[in-house]
């Protein structure tokens, strides 16, 4: 004994007796305990988790593999690590067990076995815990199907409608372009529709199933489309996530890469991208790790890729590695005879409840129709959506004509004789709506006609015709001034 009263000398037989004293609570509480030597192989197994495994006699399972007694024990995992498995689920085709995986070491820290205790009898107590794994893994499930079909393509070639010829060979080269897996240059203005196509492609192609990724190239700033491409591995640099960051190429992987306004890739990165798409690896930012990918690619630019590569803003390389299929998409005024059936989709979907329709159906009038097809919609699909939405969210009627479109289509309205010409083909004289020299003053003759109507249904009040109208308060006042309208 020490000096002070009571205190043991000996430690170690504390120690000892505190072992002994866990080992023997462990057994006792837990529904199984067993220990397994160096080689995984049983040296001594409680009668209750025997039992539980089909031996009368637990003296029948000492010297057996551990996975021969236990189905899926993790027993061999721990001798081989020499780490804790502190908490896990054990299924073994009956109720499943909670464990605990201890390893066993000699004075050296040499693995020598290890112990598991099955605490089958506390499941109840670990309730709200299962309760919360489950949801959580429900949630992950859902979370996962959400964005697998957010990555699923939206439209079909159906979506581009249009009987037109110019239509009709748009379709035939897209779904030529399905049937093969070399790359696919869209090539056309602004609203075409060549986002649609890169979806119908890939919908239709033997990647259906795989994602379809899409990066649009002008709303990323430079400094960050590398690692939007290839992902960035932890601590890459400021702000990178903990766990690093996937790129679109590795989340592309199997499926279709769609790269939006290539035409805006800086040149750095071209030479990157083409590497990529003749090796079919990459290295994540800041990683040494290689990263294999099988991957479809579809490109979209509304900019003038020969003249871009004769300036030397496009590798020429990368221009060749993409034209290998190039559809072009034709403007708007290409295919006027598509104009009905366009406008039509557009208020079929525009009548869906929540819309800016709200639930009403829109007919338009054979004037409107006309008005529409003497347009030569510079913003092409995506001004003539804009076009009708402005008019059926400002129309009191359902019934459209000319007269309520006029104010909505472009910035410069159809004139007076188009009016006339929506009417009749005849211009506002009575004849053939053709002559080029009158345009300018038809123009200024109909906008006169159309803002005086405004002013007077308004009693002169010029903020308020503006707003009826759809036209800024200081661009009425200096059109009031520039025609001579008066107030």
């Amino acid at each position: 004994m020490t000096d002070l009263i009571g205190v043991p000398a000996d430690y170690n037989a504390i120690l000892r007796r505190a072992m002994d004293s866990l080992f023997r609570t462990f057994e006792n509480v837990s529904e199984g305990t067993l220990i397994v030597d160096a080689d995984a192989r049983i040296v001594w197994i409680n009668e209750r988790y025997a039992a539980r495994f089909g031996f009368t006699d637990s003296q029948q399972a000492i010297g057996l593999d551990c996975e021969s007694v236990i189905p899926n024990s993790l027993m061999r995992e721990v001798v081989q690590t020499g780490k804790p498995i502190l908490l896990d689920v054990l299924e073994n085709g009956r109720e499943p067990l909670v464990v605990t995986r201890l390893p066993l070491k000699d004075e050296a820290g040499r693995t020598v076995g290890a112990v598991g205790f099955a605490l089958f009898d506390e499941m109840k107590s670990l309730t709200p815990l299962f309760s919360h794994y489950s949801r959580v893994q429900e949630e992950l499930i859902a979370a996962r199907q959400s964005l697998a079909q957010a990555r699923r393509a939206k439209y079909t070639l159906a979506s581009f409608v249009g009987t037109s010829a110019a239509s009709l060979e748009v379709k035939r080269q897209a779904r030529r372009a399905s049937y093969v897996d070399s790359p696919v240059l869209l090539l056309g203005e602004t609203g075409t529709g060549k986002e649609l196509l890169a979806h119908a492609i890939h919908g239709t192609s033997v990647r259906a199933k795989g994602p379809l990724v899409t990066v649009n190239v002008a709303a990323i700033p430079d400094t960050l489309l590398e690692v939007e491409f290839f992902g960035a591995a932890p601590g890459a640099y400021t702000g990178v996530e903990r766990r690093g960051r996937v790129g679109k190429f590795e989340l592309a992987n199997g499926g279709t890469l769609f790269l939006d306004e290539i035409g805006d890739m800086p040149l750095p990165l071209q030479g990157k991208l083409l590497r990529v798409l003749q090796d079919q690896e990459f290295e994540p930012l800041g990683s040494n790790r290689i990263v294999r990918t099988d991957v479809r690619i579809v490109a979209a630019t509304s900019a003038d890729l020969p003249a871009l590569v004769a300036a030397g803003r496009f590798r020429a390389d990368l221009f060749y590695r993409l034209n290998v299929l190039t559809i072009h998409a034709p403007p708007l005024r290409a295919r006027r005879s598509d104009i009905e059936a366009l406008a039509y989709a557009v208020l079929e979907d525009l009548s869906t409840p929540g819309r800016g329709g709200h639930g009403r159906h829109f007919e338009l009038q054979d004037d409107a129709l006309r008005l529409l097809a003497a347009h030569d919609w510079p913003g092409n699909v995506r001004e003539l959506r804009n076009t009708l939405e402005r008019a059926v969210m400002l129309s009191d009627s359902e019934r459209i004509d000319a007269r309520t479109l006029a104010p909505f289509i472009g910035a410069a309205s159809l004139p007076a004789a188009a009016f006339a010409a929506a009417a009749d083909g005849l211009d506002s004289a009575g004849a053939p709506a053709c002559a080029v020299d009158s345009y300018a003053q038809a123009m200024a003759d109909f906008e006169r006609r159309f803002l005086s109507d405004a002013l007077r249904a308004t009693g002169g009040r010029v903020a308020e015709a503006a707003a009826r109208i759809g036209m800024g308060r200081a661009t009425l006042y200096k059109k009031i001034a520039a025609l001579g309208i008066a107030v």
